[in-house]
């Protein structure tokens, strides 16, 4: 017999067009041979949560907690920094054991990702801010746990808590003491199990849901996908060198990045071969198109639209359409402007040839294309009002009605 909920989800598709509105991830093969653990099991992290996070955000929810939590978070920000005064007993308790790398973390890849990451930081901005960014509003359970979500309601704030914890990986100094990754993360952690406890009392969100919480392991991985292996891919693709040496340290600060989220480590994937063979299972299937990531994708490039920047709608609409593709860019119902979709696919090879050091030729979209990349910067990073990052805070209820 049907799964109602899944009826209802696919009456709720049908009504809006979107056939492929409940696309789910297919039955789980991905052996753990291929993962840091490299044991050799076959298991659904889509099943898999973070129970010990989410029993402590149960009960600083049911405390009322979170504000005073949140207050206490301000002082907490470098690696370096104790954890603060002012939070419950079991709080500290569990941060003091999650708040440190996992043994097999090696310094010197950590060192070089930092180093990589200070010479890409540009082409990572326009990949995972604008491209992710944007193709995170095509895979449904992120689009519908995002929009249901208090982030939903703000999204230039949320937009740019996420930024800030793309920002703090790729830093200089991610993992250095003075760096601020690993803080983020247990906070990104943290609000993960927050949501998970307050969106299963939305019957908004509920009712089009196909697990009974979100945020799985396995959402986490897609989520890792739609953004790292995407850009690793774009890097590639845009004819950015890497080194094998380069390439691993990438990898390495992400595999990090997936424990301090807690994912197991039977799903982190060891090699870029064997990421790319797991994206293949649990990315591109499901990417789909649903009412929540359409108004989502509206909402974050009203935000992103300058003109003073060039920042356009139709050079947006052209730039998502080359980084995601045409197909995605339909669903989202984004225009066509023929003039910057010529400008974008034959200007911007040549603008990244260029700051490569690859060609002296000077494209001529170099002035708008590096507005461009600070404009997208500047606006996430400090949520285009102050100038500090946007700090990660935790939710106490979920998108007002629902």
């Amino acid at each position: 017999m049907e799964n109602p909920t899944r009826r209802r989800a696919l009456s709720i598709g049908a009504v809006l067009g979107l056939a492929s509105a409940t696309s789910v991830p297919q039955a789980w093969s991905w052996s753990s041979s291929g993962s840091v653990a490299g044991t050799d099991t076959v298991t659904d992290p889509f099943s898999v949560w973070d129970p010990t996070a989410d029993e402590v955000a149960a009960r600083l929810l049911a405390d009322g907690a979170a504000p005073a939590v949140n207050k206490a978070w301000e002082s907490w920000v470098d690696n370096k920094d104790p954890l603060p005064s002012g939070m419950p007993g079991y709080l500290t308790d569990y941060l003091t054991e999650v708040n440190k790398l996992p043994s097999w973390a090696d310094p010197a890849l950590l060192a070089a990702s930092e180093k990589l990451y200070k010479r890409l930081q540009g082409y990572l901005f326009v990949s995972e801010s604008l491209g992710s960014g944007m193709l995170s509003t095509v895979i449904p359970r992120e689009a519908r746990a995002v929009y249901w979500s208090a982030g939903g309601a703000d999204m230039k704030a949320r937009a740019a808590k996420t930024f800030t914890f793309g920002y703090d990986l790729h830093s200089a100094s991610a993992w250095q003491p003075t760096g601020h990754f690993i803080v983020s993360a247990n906070k990104t952690r943290l609000v993960h199990s927050v949501v998970r406890n307050l969106l299963p009392k939305s019957k908004q969100f509920m009712a089009t849901s196909d697990q009974p919480k979100p945020i799985s392991n396995g959402d986490i991985l897609v989520t890792f996908h739609s953004v790292a292996t995407v850009a690793y891919n774009n890097m590639a693709k845009w004819g950015i060198r890497q080194t094998a040496a380069e390439k691993a340290a990438d990898l390495h600060a992400w595999k990090v990045a997936l424990h301090l989220l807690g994912v197991q480590e039977q799903f982190i994937p060891a090699t870029w071969a064997d990421a790319q063979a797991q994206a293949d299972q649990i990315l591109w299937p499901v990417v789909a198109p649903t009412a929540e990531g359409t108004d989502l994708a509206k909402t974050l490039l009203g935000y992103i639209e300058d003109p003073t920047l060039g920042l356009t709608t139709g050079f947006l609409n052209e730039m998502v359409r080359f980084l995601i593709s045409d197909k995605y860019a339909d669903w989202l119902g984004l225009g066509r402007d023929l003039v910057s979709r010529a400008l974008i696919r034959a200007a911007w090879p040549t603008y990244v040839r260029f700051r490569e050091g690859l060609s002296p030729i000077v494209p001529d979209g170099l002035y708008l294309f590096d507005q461009f990349v600070r404009g997208i910067a500047m606006l996430f990073l400090n949520n285009g009002s102050s100038a500090t990052q946007t700090p990660i805070t935790l939710p106490t209820a979920n998108r007002p009605g629902a």
